[in-house]
C-alpha cells in the first residue's frame, strides 16, 4: 500500500489532484490539522506515518489583503510540516513542496529556466521563495522536491481567478467584462496537466531538484476572449478598470520545460480550447 498524504486537499488543485493520485495507486490521506497548530499536526502526522506527501495547502491569490498571512501560512506552516515529517520514525519516500512560477519575477526572456535567480514583486510570489529557502534547511533531512507551476486552471478553480471570471462571464452571456492590464502575456495551462506531473514526480523527482511545470505558450487577453466567443458564439465588450491593475504586474510569464520533459517525457499540453470547453460544458 502507497500512502499518500495531501494538505489542500479540498483546494481547487487539491481535489483533482486526489483523483490522478487515486488512479495511479495511491491510498490518500487529507491532512485535518491546521499547518499553524504544531501539537495536532504532530499527532496527526505520527498516526498516518505517510509514505509520500504532497503539499498543496497555501494562499494562492496574490490579491490577499492580509499580508501576514502569507507567511504565516506558506511560510511558517511550511516549516511546521517539515518539521513534524523530519521527526518521524521512517521519513516519507518523497515530499513535494508546490511553489510558484511567480518567484521568477518579471524576466524579459521569452522562456524562464529554473537555473534564473528569482526576482519575486509582490508578496504572494515573497513568501513562496521564503518557504523555497526555509526547505533547504531539511533537505538533509527530508527527499524534498519543488515545483514552480506557471498559471494553471480548470473546473472549480474560484472566479476571483481570471480565467474563471471571464468563462463564467461568457456562461452568463454578460454583454461587458471589467479587466485590468490586457497587455499581459501568461501561460493558462490545464489543473489535469498539473496534477499528472505531480503524481509522477512522487517516483521519478530528484530529491533536491526545483521543476517547472509549464507549456511554453504564452496567450494575451485578446486571445482568450476570441477563443471564448467562437466556443460560446458570444461577444463582450471588454472595460477597462484601472483599480484592476495590480502594481507591478509581470509583463509575461511563460517557461521552458525542458527539465522536467527531460525526466518524465512529453507533458501532455492541452489546447486553451480544449480546457475551456471543459469548464463550459462542467
Amino acid at each position: 500500500m502507497k500512502k499518500l498524504l495531501v494538505t489542500g486537499a479540498k483546494g481547487f488543485t487539491g481535489r483533482h489532484f486526489i483523483d490522478n493520485a487515486e488512479k495511479a495507486g495511491y491510498t490518500v490521506n487529507s491532512l485535518i490539522s491546521d499547518l499553524t497548530d504544531v501539537e495536532s499536526l504532530n499527532a496527526e502526522l505520527s498516526k498516518l506515518d505517510p509514505h509520500y506527501v504532497v503539499h498543496l495547502a497555501g494562499l494562492s491569490s496574490v490579491n490577499n489583503q492580509d499580508i501576514e498571512n502569507y507567511y504565516r501560512i506558506n511560510l511558517f506552516g511550511t516549516l511546521n510540516l517539515l518539521e513534524a515529517l523530519s521527526k518521524l520514525h521512517k521519513v516519507p519516500s518523497k515530499v513535494l513542496l508546490a511553489s510558484s512560477a511567480n518567484v521568477y519575477g518579471g524576466y524579459n526572456k521569452n522562456l524562464i529556466t529554473e537555473d534564473l535567480y528569482p526576482k519575486p514583486v509582490n508578496h504572494y510570489a515573497m513568501s513562496k521563495l521564503a518557504m523555497e529557502m526555509m526547505s533547504l534547511s531539511y533537505f538533509q533531512k527530508l527527499p524534498i522536491v519543488v515545483t514552480r507551476p506557471f498559471n494553471y486552471t480548470g473546473v472549480g478553480q474560484s472566479e476571483k481567478f481570471l480565467i474563471p471570471k471571464i468563462i463564467n462571464h461568457f456562461k452568463r452571456k454578460e454583454k461587458e467584462i471589467e479587466l485590468g492590464n490586457i497587455n499581459v502575456l501568461r501561460e493558462y495551462n490545464d489543473v489535469r496537466m498539473v496534477c499528472e506531473v505531480y503524481v509522477n514526480l512522487l517516483t521519478s523527482g530528484i530529491k533536491g531538484e526545483t521543476y517547472n511545470i509549464c507549456s511554453g505558450k504564452a496567450v494575451s487577453l485578446s486571445e482568450i476572449i476570441s477563443t471564448l466567443e467562437d466556443l460560446t458564439n458570444h461577444k463582450i465588450k471588454i472595460r477597462i478598470n484601472q483599480s484592476l491593475i495590480r502594481a507591478n504586474e509581470i509583463e509575461k510569464l511563460s517557461g521552458s520545460s525542458e527539465k522536467i520533459e527531460n525526466l518524465i517525457g512529453p507533458l501532455k499540453k492541452y489546447e486553451l480550447k480544449e480546457t475551456f470547453k471543459w469548464m463550459i460544458e462542467f
